[in-house]
């Protein structure tokens, strides 16, 4: 059985353990940092955040069965024993590498501008047809998300998949020091986090930090549609996936099932096999050949592969496709950039019936934001979206482009309860509506009145 105890916390981080002897030597299982998810055994991570300070809930987290804190200052008459430390951060990063080097299993991670969570969770459905998966929660994919997950793992694993989400140089290394991944795929280089990394190159040099943290018997699963990522020599073994033929693994004759479901081709070499994703979105299909690849190198049979596949579902409003009984919205509230947009479009101007686009803002842009918001409006006009909503400063530029491109009914809101306002008389009985803008501007709410719209059929 592999666990930690407060004493190994305190000699792995270089911290005072400060309790009993009685406590020092008690079993730690798992780590959270919300004392609300506290389950018996974890280790309960105090961290100093802008609104709360996670010292403040440590009796909490021992009520609820916390074996031991971890904090960056005393806690008086608290109810347990905790491992005092100069930064929790730092420290939780040091105790998940350690963690994580207690285990022999194959490690798969993942990154990329767009699409790093869609493919972490096909890949892990797929490998699910075989083995017991850790995978990443949700998208807890930074440098707290990260080592936090690599503590939930246990001995009833046989394979891992770790997202890893980075904005800056710098982060991608140290993410890569604790998860030292025996493959690692890298899904696109695109616009995400442009105005830290410069440029595209900027962003590839950023994301392939990850390689100088592999065993040289590594392997790197690249998306060879990605032009950079198809010229990029990983100094390791390098196979490719995508939609072109000319990839290692290609995804071909994809055909969707409505809203409810796609299907495609998978080819490698002379082998063919068809696979399902019960899910909506063209862009999918894409992250198909790569739990394919994966599959292979674990040693899946195609049959697994496929059979896992059909376990797979989109994480929280990423393609959410609704039924309202009057309107179908595509809740894609997560995230934008200008690949993840376009895709979405992509998909949704497949649809039958009339095609409505709810756009906001893409943040993190830099210097070319409005170039780029631009020549989304005009992809959305070009991809036959029969209406376009837009709202927000961004957005306004979507707005110019896609009239420019002689784009139909487009209508732009300085707010959005300015737009919730009009939705009466823009939205149609049997319309297919996306919603889509950068988290932050908080398009859910837009999707949750248009749950809510009770639409007319017209004569």
């Amino acid at each position: 059985m592999k666990y930690l105890t407060p004493q190994i916390i305190a000699d792995v981080t270089g911290g005072r353990y400060v309790g009993g002897e009685s406590s020092r030597n008690v079993r730690v299982a798992g780590a959270v940092r919300d004392n609300r998810e506290v389950c018996p055994g974890n280790l309960f991570v105090c961290i100093r955040g802008a609104r709360a300070d996670g010292h403040d809930f440590a009796d909490s987290a021992f009520e609820s069965g916390a074996a031991c804190c971890l904090a960056e200052r005393a806690i008086n008459e608290v109810k347990g024993p905790y491992v005092l430390v100069e930064s929790t951060l730092e420290s939780i990063k040091t105790l998940g590498a350690y963690y994580r080097g207690l285990f022999d299993i194959p490690v798969i991670g993942i990154t990329g501008s767009v699409g790093k969570t869609t493919t972490k969770e096909m890949v892990a459905a797929a490998l699910g047809a075989k083995f017991r998966v850790l995978k990443t929660p949700e998208n807890l994919n930074n440098e707290l998300g990260v080592p936090l997950t690599l503590m939930s793992l246990d001995e009833r694993h046989q394979a891992a998949v770790i997202e890893m989400g980075i904005s800056d140089f710098g982060e991608m290394g140290r993410l890569a020091q604790m998860v030292r991944p025996d493959i690692f795929i890298i899904t696109m280089i695109g616009y995400s986090h442009i105005k830290e990394l410069g440029d595209l190159d900027g962003v590839l040099r950023a994301k392939t930090e990850a390689f100088a943290h592999m065993k040289p018997e590594g392997i790197a699963v690249l998306n060879g549609d990605d032009d950079l990522l198809w010229g990029y020599d990983p100094k390791m073994r390098k196979i490719t996936y995508g939609f072109d033929p000319r990839n290692d693994y290609s995804a071909g004759n994809i055909s969707a099932e409505g809203t409810k479901a796609l299907t495609c081709n998978i080819v490698c070499n002379e082998k063919r096999f068809t696979i399902t994703i019960p899910a909506f979105g063209r862009h999918l299909a894409q992250a198909a050949p790569a739990a394919a690849a994966i599959g292979d190198l674990l040693g899946l049979t195609d049959d697994e592969v496929c059979s896992g596949i059909l376990s797979y579902a989109p994480v929280g409003a990423r393609s959410n496709v609704i039924t309202s009984g009057y309107i179908t919205i595509i809740e894609d509230c997560y995230n934008a950039n200008p690949n993840s947009v376009k895709a979405a479009l992509e998909s949704a101007s497949a649809l039958a019936g009339r095609r409505v686009a709810v756009l906001g803002d893409m943040l993190n842009l830099g210097t070319n934001s409005d170039e780029l918001h631009r020549e989304i409006g005009a992809f959305a006009a070009r991809a036959g979206i029969e209406s376009l909503l837009s709202c927000g400063d961004n957005a306004a530029l979507i707005h110019a482009g896609y009239v420019m491109e002689n784009g139909q009914n487009p209508f732009h809101f300085q707010s959005k309860t300015e737009l919730i306002a009009a939705l009466p008389n823009l939205i149609n009985y049997g319309d297919n509506v996306l919603v889509k803008a950068s988290n932050s501007m908080k398009f859910d709410e837009i999707a949750a009145a248009l749950k809510e719209l009770r639409v007319e059929i017209k004569d």
